[in-house]
């Protein structure tokens, strides 16, 4: 039973304000919970809070305020709050950010809201039409469940003008309804399918470790098409038998709308949706609901692992290698890692599915800290696609073009047979580089230096790493040539443009994150492209995620070697990854696929680890190399970012901290830098970025608090300290 205070006892309240400790206030009338979502003074304002505790003192009591009243929210549990303490320890994370991730719903502390929904009505209306019959007939297959004016509508496939019509004679009863109501309870064994014996041997063992309602995690590793979804899906069909609740991460909204429809299937309800495309309403009904337990299955974005469960029993981390399960903004967190932590408090279960893990949850299984269940071949008849390398060296292509001859007979082929080909280059735009053939200027960002990005079908130009954006230029900005802009190198959209000059006759598709407004446009060009509506799809990353496209026997790989230029810690992990992710999107259905990598580097060793398919040679050389360096996940890194308007005094923080470095000495670990970030201006902020390297063992975290005090930022400086980096731009 959770601790109570007493009307007027002293307790601790954590609020989402900036500030580095609880506040004390009088318990409120009635008192309060520990765990009470409370509203609470704080100067002229009212701000929401959490009761952390009880109260520290030593003032006179007489000044303390009140709680003004308590929240209709049921309680934070005592592991969430744990769960946020030692995320924020982890992570450096002040707990005023911590609260903030877990309350991110609108309204929590408004009274219940009401909407109007309508049923079958008992009236029976003078005049009949068809779409009137439509409307009658579709509240009845609803079995009583009140909808929306919108929902009844859509439903029928009338406008909403025939259901108000059906209102009037009674047909149809309008009510007043709780807008945040619980989800429907989702099936267990409604839709459960015939699995393969490797698919239900893995399914077992999911299914025995959630019964046991102890914490364990297990790498689902499976070849592309090898049906991981079912197997995992019957460990969330075992965590709603044992009454637990579920939640699936997913790496992209645009995964979202495909999963939902395959998780209906299999459990006759749609789950709790929780990500940024979701609506405010929906959001604040989500949180509320997940906490009262009437949100069985959650499926949502990273955040999602802050929503506050009350018992919750499995985490799936679908694409569990992807980056972004790292937050690079605000919080600093990896969501695989916080799953695995908020699980083992929990007495949860998380499954780590992927074709291709990261080295880190490759490494933890090879340790024995994970169990690893590998599911070797494709469902059904579909078997894995044939891969090969085009060299480059040897072809005979204009400076302008990127499709190779050996490419476009293969697709050719494909096409006489009315099958898909895919064509991928992870760049997003028309071209990386737009330049003045004048002056030899290259246009760029006016607040960040980086290129911007010509965007054709937008007709501007943008900076990926703001997200500024500015028409397309006639003349040159700095020398004033006129027609002397010329695009520079391949983008996805320059890739559409050649491909339809190639192949003047194909209807070609392109599916990049930057040409659709919303998850409603994308969904509906992939369901389009999934029913043979393309015979050349154009793509970037997006589509080495978790798309079927049944007819799709080749993949086409414009540029294999992208990914290996740099210094970037993980380049050979993540070329490996996107690389055989995307050659499994061909060949899964009856017809075989084949997958060709444009290289002019055939003999790297990345290459050939991709073309061989020994994926455990690669990952075991990589964790070797690893392993000599010192480098995680043998080792420890965090990353600091200093930032400023003025470039002098964020190298002025730098070097001071460089020098006054005897905190992480004395644990062993060096510092290096500062230097100025790949990116150096990012919205017109200066970036200084050093680097800490430590044995894995050593108490990092102690350490850099320790050393980040040191300093006081003054000014306009601000200084993150990025805990098990992924990214070093």
């Amino acid at each position: 039973m959770a601790t109570f205070f007493e009307e007027g006892t002293l307790v601790g309240v954590l609020t989402t304000q900036p500030l580095d400790r609880a506040l004390d206030y009088k318990a409120p009338e009635g008192g309060c919970h520990l765990g009470a979502f409370v509203e609470v003074p704080l100067g002229p304002r009212k701000v929401l809070g959490v009761v952390w505790g009880a109260g520290k003192g030593g003032f006179d009591l007489a000044k303390a305020r009140s709680v003004i009243r308590v929240l209709d929210a049921a309680p934070m549990r005592d592991e969430m709050r744990e769960f946020l303490e030692r995320a924020g320890a982890y992570t450096l994370t002040p707990m005023s950010a911590m609260l903030r991730l877990a309350t991110r719903a609108p309204g929590l502390g408004d009274p219940p809201s009401m909407r109007k929904v309508y049923r079958l009505g008992e009236g029976e209306p003078a005049r009949m039409t068809d779409a009137r019959t439509r409307v009658l007939d579709a509240a009845r297959e609803m079995g009583g469940l009140a909808l929306t004016l919108k929902e009844l509508a859509e439903a029928a496939g009338v406008t909403t003008s025939v259901v108000k019509g059906l209102v009037s004679t009674g047909a149809i009863a309008e009510e007043q309804s709780p807008r945040d109501t619980p989800f429907a309870l989702l099936d267990a064994d409604y839709g459960s399918k015939t699995l393969t014996p490797d698919q239900t041997e893995a399914a077992e063992a999911l299914r025995s470790a959630q019964r046991a309602q102890t914490y364990g995690t297990t790498l689902l590793k499976g070849v592309t098409g090898s049906g991981k979804t079912e197997v995992y899906l019957e460990a969330v069909a075992e965590a709603l038998r044992t009454g637990r609740q579920a939640l699936v991460l997913l790496p992209e909204i645009a995964l979202t709308a495909e999963f939902l429809t395959r998780v209906e299937a299999r459990f006759g309800a749609k789950p709790a949706e929780w990500h940024s495309g979701v609506t405010l309403t929906e959001r604040r009904r989500v949180w509320k609901m997940v906490a009262q337990g009437q949100a069985q299955m959650v499926i949502g974005a990273r955040s999602a692992l802050f929503l506050p469960f009350q018992r919750l029993g499995l985490i799936v981390v679908d694409e569990e290698h992807d980056t972004s399960y790292k937050q690079e903004e605000g919080v600093l967190y990896n969501a695989r890692d916080m799953a695995v932590l908020r699980a083992s408090l929990l007495g949860a279960q998380v499954v780590l599915a992927t074709a291709t893990p990261c080295l880190e949850s490759w490494a933890n299984a090879d340790a024995g800290k994970y169990q690893r269940l590998t599911l070797t071949s494709r469902f059904g008849e579909a078997v894995m696609p044939e891969m090969r390398a085009i060299d480059m060296r040897s072809e005979e292509l204009p400076a302008n073009r990127w499709i190779s001859p050996s490419l476009q007979r293969a697709v050719a082929k494909r096409m006489e047979a009315g099958q898909q080909s895919l064509l991928f280059i992870n760049r997003r735009g028309y071209a990386p580089v737009t330049l003045c053939r004048a002056c030899g200027q290259q246009i760029g960002c006016d607040h960040c230096d980086a290129r911007m990005v010509e965007h054709r079908f937008l007709k501007r130009l943008v900076c990926h790493q703001c997200g500024e954006s500015k028409p397309i230029p006639d003349v040159c900005p700095s020398c004033e040539a006129e027609d002397r802009l010329a695009a520079v190198g391949p983008g996805v959209e320059r890739l559409a443009e050649e491909a339809q000059a190639v192949f003047p006759d194909a209807r070609i598709a392109v599916l990049s994150s930057d040409l659709y407004g919303t998850a409603r446009e994308l969904k509906a060009q992939i369901e389009t492209i999934a029913a043979g509506g393309a015979d050349i799809i154009i793509g970037t990353q997006l589509v080495a995620k978790g798309h079927n496209f049944p007819l799709l026997t080749l993949v086409g790989v414009i540029d294999a070697d992208l990914g290996l230029q740099g210094s970037d810690l993980r380049a050979a992990e993540r070329t490996f990854q996107l690389m055989r992710q995307v050659s499994g999107r061909a060949g899964r259905a009856e017809q075989p696929g084949e997958a060709l990598l444009q290289t002019f580097q055939p003999e790297h060793p990345v290459i050939r680890a991709i073309l061989s398919g020994d994926e455990e040679a690669f990952w075991a050389a990589e964790a070797d190399e690893r392993r000599a360096a010192g480098m995680p996940p043998y080792g420890r890194l965090a990353g600091v970012i200093l930032s400023g308007p003025d470039v002098q005094s964020v190298f002025d923080l730098g070097n001071h901290l460089a020098r006054n470095d005897a905190p992480l000495r004395r644990i062993g670990a060096q510092v290096y830098g500062p230097a100025p970030a790949p990116i150096a201006r990012v919205r017109g902020r200066h970036r200084v970025r050093l680097l800490v390297k430590a044995d894995k063992g050593a108490p990092l975290q102690s350490a850099l608090a320790d050393w980040a005090a040191q300093v006081t930022l003054k000014g306009d400086l601000r200084m993150a300290i990025d805990i098990d980096p992924q990214s070093f731009f």
